[in-house]
């Protein structure tokens, strides 16, 4: 294949990557604060071990592209492309109703590619956060029934490229620059119950975009002559992003069956007034002890100062986080030549986290059992390795106390990954 059909083919994933980014929908109450339910920064492979990541150099004899720790780019020794897919299940539940709903969409592309020995470049589409919820209060005012609905949209998307590089052999660093970009939409509306009243309806637009920076430090120690343990760290600088918002209250009606008819009037309409939104700094440490082409096993602690969070001015009642990530993999035998499953990659982990919502004095916590497989695919070149990822996390967030809602959910994540050796120029005799 010529490096030119590779070019094209590379723009083309990053294309339908980005237009598919952007659509990303979610059903959580919870993503009604702050910038939406988070994603994490973690690819599937990772993300099946419980979401390690600060302390993960290597975690088998092919590249993996660690985007939570950039300092790991530094062990890409192959071009490596990995491109996934996401699904998910989420059941909401309170006191007396359950709802259940699925969304899928193209989850990530990310790229690394070798500079020297010891250093490599990434870059890639992975996305930040999600934002969507539809819900309703239903009250009586002088005897007549209102409802209160509230309802979003949207999430934030990160393009990243990054570098790192290691300093003799123990000791690596790296750094990503973010641009961060997309819109929040929410909306409140109060309608009345008996066919033909007027309805009001109040609409909140944020387009978010700006740079943000993240690092990452990697130090390991040789415990026997194919077992090593790392210890890393990594972080986000707290940083102002651009933010231009839109407010729209109109008046409108609904006919007899309920079909919301066009707008009667347009009461307030403020477009493009641009504010900041920042955000907090993030530290991330960890470690994981790794042998050789046989297992892996790390845990990370993370937290977050969300309350110095600001959008247009306005913290939401946001609270710092914390959390905790535990998880291994584990390869039978990499070398088997008989026995496809003695070269499969078995993952398994835990995370915790408390998140930055909090309502009637409640922490909205989350947790969640994660698993998965590395599963090797037919190569046709010596120097190539082709890798499907699956994973699984099965988790809830929130609680049925303090008149909370509950979430359960099972997300579904599937990465194809490609080793392969680029910019190379080949002889013949």
């Amino acid at each position: 294949m010529s490096y030119k059909l590779k070019y094209i083919k590379l723009a083309l994933l990053l294309l339908v990557g980005s237009n598919a980014l952007a659509q990303i929908t979610v059903q959580s109450p919870y993503s009604k604060f702050g910038v939406g339910n988070l994603n994490g920064t973690t690819l599937p492979q990772q993300r099946s071990m419980g979401g390690i990541s600060a302390g993960v150099f290597r975690s088998s004899y092919i590249s993996n592209i660690n985007t939570g720790n950039p300092a790991s780019y530094a062990g890409i020794g192959l071009t490596t492309l990995d491109i996934g897919l996401s699904g998910d299940i989420t059941t909401l539940k309170s006191n007396s109703l359950s709802e259940r709903s699925f969304n899928s969409t193209l989850s990530h592309v990310a790229m690394a590619f070798p500079v020297t020995s010891k250093s490599s470049l990434s870059l890639g589409l992975l996305p930040y956060s999600e934002l969507g919820y539809n819900f309703k209060n239903t009250v009586d005012i002088g005897g007549k029934s209102f409802d209160h609905i509230y309802a979003g949209e949207g999430g934030l998307s990160k393009a990243y490229l990054g570098y790192g590089i290691q300093f003799g052999d123990h000791f690596r660093i790296g750094a990503n620059a973010e641009y961060l970009f997309g819109n929040l939409i929410q909306s409140t509306s109060t309608e009345n119950a008996d066919a033909g009243s007027f309805n009001s309806r109040s609409q909140h637009k944020n387009n978010i975009g700006g740079l943000t920076y993240s690092y990452g430090a990697q130090f390991d120690f040789k415990l026997d002559n194919k077992t090593s343990l790392i210890i890393g760290y990594s972080g986000s600088a707290p940083s102002s992003l651009k933010s231009k918002s839109s407010i729209v209250n109109t008046i409108y009606l609904k006919n007899s069956v309920g079909e919301e008819l066009s707008a009667l009037d347009t009461l307030d309409h403020v477009v493009n007034n641009s504010s900041n939104m920042k955000l907090p700094l993030l530290h991330n440490i960890g470690f994981s002890i790794y042998k050789e082409n046989k297992w892996l096993f790390g845990a990370d602690y993370r937290m977050g100062k969300w309350s110095d969070f600001r959008l247009d001015g306005n913290n939401q009642n946001l609270t710092d986080t914390y959390g905790i990530s535990v998880g291994g993999q584990f390869t039978p035998d990499v070398s088997a030549i008989n026995g496809y499953f003695k070269r499969v990659d078995y993952r398994l982990g835990f995370s915790y986290d408390k998140t930055y919502v909090q309502i009637n004095n409640t922490d909205v916590k989350q947790m969640a059992i994660t698993v998965g497989l590395g599963l090797p695919l037919s190569s046709y070149a010596r120097s190539s390795f082709y890798r499907m990822n699956f994973g699984a996390e099965i988790g809830k967030r929130g609680s049925l106390t303090n008149g909370l809602i509950k979430e359960n959910y099972i997300n579904f994540r599937l990465g194809f990954m490609l080793n392969d050796r680029w910019f190379q120029r080949f002889k013949f005799d």
